[in-house]
């Protein structure tokens, strides 16, 4: 028996709340839809990772910072004792609802480690044979950074850098400072930096973050909240940047650009930096990355363009969302000891078109059930009308084929305007998407 990919989906894409924290029901019943199994014929379920050591890893940060943090101790603890310890107890009466079963019916309930199931979803993916892993993030448990080597079908740990220090909340905490939600705005951010010029960086490298001989880094605690407030940074973050944090929904100012400028640069140089030691380290052609900061599309492709691999492979899904793909793999490779069949040309992800598609007869079921004034055309008539309406200036929204799994667009679900025209990046951004006017779109060759 080998392993086959059937389906991905994330609770957003059918609720429209963006990072949706439900309990992904409408998730769950499509894949088990798309399988065609119900709950009681999976072997096991497996979640990304262990709440019983994240609750650790905050105990112990408010135990070491006491009595400072007192506030944010309040207000955290009634979330984790109230909801988040007895995750296993609504995991298990959540699978018997969907099921419609008792919970003595239920596969076996396990739990992977947060940066092992990102590692996972990176390597055990990817088309590789072998390839060093680098995992990149806010914080796990206790991760925030993490090397692994992967090889067949084995994930081998070989080091990592604890909270707080951390490349992922560095980031954060200049998306916090410039007035952008922390944990949905760092797009915001890396959108921003080309509007700015570096002049921080040096500053940065100064006070915030010590990059070591070994490429290893560790964060000055002194300048930044995360550990005991509600906030990322501090007065003296704000002092070290002449100013206070950028209230929401002000006015964008040159040092806005400046600092994302700047905090991208050190992004991009602790990334190359990190990666180049790995390669060093274990000799590996290839890197797989996974975690919140592999999401910066400008670092990979740093690392790519000067790094020493011959190729990069990125978990498209690379957020937390893809840590359930990591988790599923540790239990197939590592627990059940499943082969892994790779050709070093095509990864095991279909492209990552894995969520629902629809059919012409429920297309129009739906606009029928709406009342919707529509035309279908075949494609020899589509395709000239699309352009047509595209040369209009008009902007066109185009669903093709399965839904993709992670927050980048591949052109299974794409909004598309005509990019010669000057004007359609702020009619799309503050007419459709109702974001900041600054913030990019793919450019895709024709």
């Amino acid at each position: 028996m080998t392993e086959k990919f059937v389906a991905a989906a994330q609770q957003e894409r059918f609720t429209r709340k963006k990072h949706d924290p439900a309990f992904p029901a409408e998730a769950i019943e499509y894949c088990l839809e798309e399988a065609g199994i119900n709950v009681t014929d999976i072997d096991h379920v497996v979640f990304y990772d262990k709440p019983l050591v994240k609750f650790e890893r905050l105990l112990e940060t408010y135990l070491s910072f006491a009595p400072s943090g007192f506030r944010s101790f309040l207000a955290a603890m009634p979330v984790w004792l109230g909801e988040k310890l007895y995750l296993k107890t609504t995991l298990k009466r959540e699978l018997a609802a969907l099921g419609n079963c008792k919970q003595g019916e239920l596969p076996d309930l396990m739990f992977a480690e947060h940066h092992q199931s990102h590692a996972a979803s990176a390597f055990f993916f990817s088309p590789y044979q072998k390839a060093v892993v680098l995992c990149l993030d806010g914080v796990g448990e206790w991760a925030t950074t993490s090397a692994w080597l992967g090889e067949g079908n084995r994930l081998k740990p070989l080091w990592e850098i604890d909270f707080p220090h951390s490349l992922g909340l560095l980031y954060s905490a200049f998306t916090y400072f410039t007035g952008f939600k922390v944990n949905s705005g760092e797009y915001k951010l890396m959108g921003l930096a080309p509007y700015g010029q570096p002049v921080y960086v040096d500053l940065i490298l100064d006070n915030l973050i010590d990059l070591k001989a070994d490429r290893t880094f560790r964060l000055d605690m002194s300048y930044f909240n995360y550990c005991t407030g509600l906030m990322m940074t501090n007065d003296k973050f704000a002092q070290l940047f002449g100013g206070p944090v950028r209230t929401a929904e002000t006015e964008i100012t040159q040092r806005e650009m400046d600092l994302a400028a700047s905090i991208q640069q050190v992004t991009e140089m602790v990334v190359d930096a990190t990666c180049a030691n790995a390669a060093q380290e274990t000799g590996a052609d290839y890197p797989c990355l996974a975690g919140g900061v592999a999401l910066n599309c400008v670092a990979n492709g740093i690392v790519l363009r000067d790094g020493p691999f011959k190729d990069i492979w990125i978990q498209p899904a690379a957020g937390d969302a893809g840590g359930a793909l990591g988790a599923a793999a540790i239990v197939w490779h590592h627990y059940r000891d499943g082969p892994r069949t790779v050709d070093g040309k095509s990864d095991l992800m279909t492209g990552a078109y894995l969520g629902p598609k629809f059919t012409e007869a429920g297309i129009r079921n739906d606009l029928d059930a709406y009342g919707a004034v529509y035309r279908q055309l075949p494609d020899e008539e589509l395709f000239p009308a699309v352009a047509g309406i595209l040369a209009a200036e008009n902007v066109v929204g185009m669903a093709q084929g399965r839904m993709e799994f992670g927050p980048r667009a591949l052109g299974g679900r794409s909004i598309i305007g005509d990019a010669r025209s000057p004007k359609m990046q702020s009619v799309m951004n503050l007419k459709i998407k109702y974001r900041e006017s600054f913030r990019p779109f793919a450019l895709g060759a024709g």
